[in-house]
């Protein structure tokens, strides 16, 4: 049961985003006293689930999930808290778990890598070569990834270059990079990254480690929770305080305690009476929310050079979300199934996310769509007869949040000019007359990340996913002052696999127990 009041405890954690949620979650288990301090009223971070209308279960942003399989890290991580019989997962269709639709293509995404080599072969036969040596090239890489150790230091790399060759020949390399070496169309290049909402990066901006590492996890298995994304989080939130733990909601951390370099604690504003300010300790502070806003409360001065030189990333782009419902039709009558469907009006997709990203010009946008209720059975997210529809596309935060204080007029129109161009895309490719049976709908912009999810800039995978942010050299939990580690995307990796495994990675790091070793007893 929870224990309200809970005086310096072994973790203070601050954040309840997936890898503050995870780590917390094991330590509680392990028995060790855990409280956390969350600014929402809601725990999950990106991952939490909210409620409109008083019917509608919409998980935030939109998500799916890799290495849920046997002896992958979710299924590790659920297996090590006694939770992998009540916390399962549903897969999307082997088949084709993405389906790609460009002018004048389609290309249905398949695990198997030879099945998709054909396919490829089918739609580009002058091409066939050049695109089965690349689809070879990313398992071929992945493998090599796969084998480095953790910490992984770049003499090791150099040490063992013969087993490394490809890890030394890309890790400065972007997608498009890539893309050019192996001369691909520029169709099937566009058709390989739809998964660019997976990034919200373009094939120039964006790393070629983390596109194979995201495109072969999910060869591997694309997953959605059984029960939705609502019972994974709270099976984590009720598995912590029937341990012993606390969740502390609508807490903002405002100031931290220091005695010189060793951090003691916070000082939290209660949100709903903003003049009641509580102190918080704890032997260890585990920090959750963002690296590099962290260290900006504490003082650069205070964390070593060569933490302030991995602090300086650049954040991540953030997204446009339109929450929708539909009643009167069923999805499946157009198509739709447990697959993601990922569209661009554009063959060239460094131009259409150049376009709506540097211009706000959405006229022909590329997006992402997803239809939760054909991926689970359990129907609990919204009332019978009606099913659940999420679009996402890429958005700059500094354009929405310049206009939302310039003009909010103008900004609430231009959301609105965002959604419309995608629904006659919708209604004239896929589901006519979309509109007539849509009976709610919610958009959210990047303030509304930054405002709900407490992301800085309303950024949607911390560090941006470029070559220079996504290296050896990368932020990790380390900070340079006494007790206190961070635990973030920013400082691991994102996702709902990577930041389960950040939150994995640090309990080892500070018990020594392996979470491979069996449920904690």
């Amino acid at each position: 049961m929870s224990n309200k009041n809970l005086r310096n405890p072994d973790y203070l954690i601050l954040g309840s985003g997936l890898a503050g949620l995870s780590f917390a979650a094991l330590m509680a288990k392990a028995g060790k006293k855990v409280q956390v301090i969350e600014a929402h009223e809601f725990a999950g971070g990106y991952g939490h689930t909210f409620v409109e209308g008083e019917k509608y279960h919409f998980n935030a942003q939109l998500h799916y999930v890799w290495n849920c399989g046997e002896g992958r890290i979710v299924n590790q991580f659920l297996k090590k808290l006694g939770l992998a019989d009540t916390v399962t997962f549903e897969q999307y269709d082997p088949n084709g778990f993405d389906h790609m639709r460009i002018p004048g293509y389609s290309l249905d995404i398949p695990y198997d890598k030879e099945n998709l080599s054909e396919r490829l072969s089918k739609l580009f036969p002058e091409h066939t070569e050049s695109l089965s040596n690349f689809i070879d090239e990313i398992w071929l890489t992945v493998a090599e990834l796969d084998k480095l150790p953790e910490p992984l230091s770049s003499s090791y790399v150099l040490l063992h270059a013969l087993s490394n060759r490809r890890v030394i020949k890309y890790h400065k390399s972007t997608l498009q990079d890539v893309f050019d070496a192996f001369n691909l169309p520029l169709e099937a290049q566009t058709l390989l990254a739809l998964q660019w909402p997976d990034f919200l990066l373009p094939p120039n901006k964006l790393s070629f480690f983390a596109w194979i590492t995201l495109f072969t996890g999910y060869s591997r298995g694309a997953y959605y929770p059984t029960h939705h994304f609502e019972h994974v989080i709270n099976s984590l939130v009720k598995l912590i305080e029937d341990n012993g733990g606390e969740i502390i909601y609508n807490t903002k951390v405002t100031d931290f305690i220091l005695n010189n370099n060793q951090v003691l604690g916070v000082k939290a504003m209660n949100i709903n009476e903003p003049t009641v300010f509580n102190e918080y300790q704890g032997q260890d502070i585990i920090c959750n929310f963002d690296p590099k806003h962290s260290a900006s409360m504490i003082g650069f001065d205070k964390v070593s050079p060569s933490i302030r030189s991995k602090l300086e990333y650049d954040y991540s782009p953030s997204n446009f979300v339109a929450y929708c419902v539909v009643k009167g039709i069923d999805l499946k009558d157009f198509g739709f199934g447990k697959w993601n469907l990922f569209h661009s009006e554009q063959a060239d997709l460094t131009k259409a996310l150049e376009d709506m990203y540097e211009r706000a010009d959405y006229t022909a946008p590329s997006f992402v769509l997803t239809t939760p209720g054909f991926l689970s059975e359990d129907n609990s997210d919204c009332p019978e007869g009606e099913q659940i529809i999420q679009f996402l596309t890429v958005a700059n935060y500094s354009y929405f949040h310049d206009l939302k204080i310039r003009d909010a007029s103008a900004y609430r129109k231009k959301k609105k000019e965002i959604f419309d161009s995608i629904i006659n895309i919708i209604e004239r490719r896929y589901i006519p007359d979309f509109r007539q049976y849509l009976v709610f709908k919610m958009l959210g912009s990047p303030t509304t990340n930054e405002s709900f999810c407490g992301s800085p800039e309303g950024n949607s995978y911390g560090s941006n996913l470029t070559p220079k942010n996504f290296s050896s050299d990368r932020l990790n939990h380390k900070t340079s002052l006494k007790n206190f580690y961070f635990c973030n995307a920013s400082a691991g990796y994102p996702s709902f696999n990577g930041t389960i495994g950040t939150g994995c990675k640090l309990y080892e790091i500070l018990t020594g127990d392996s979470v491979k070793n069996g449920s904690i007893k």
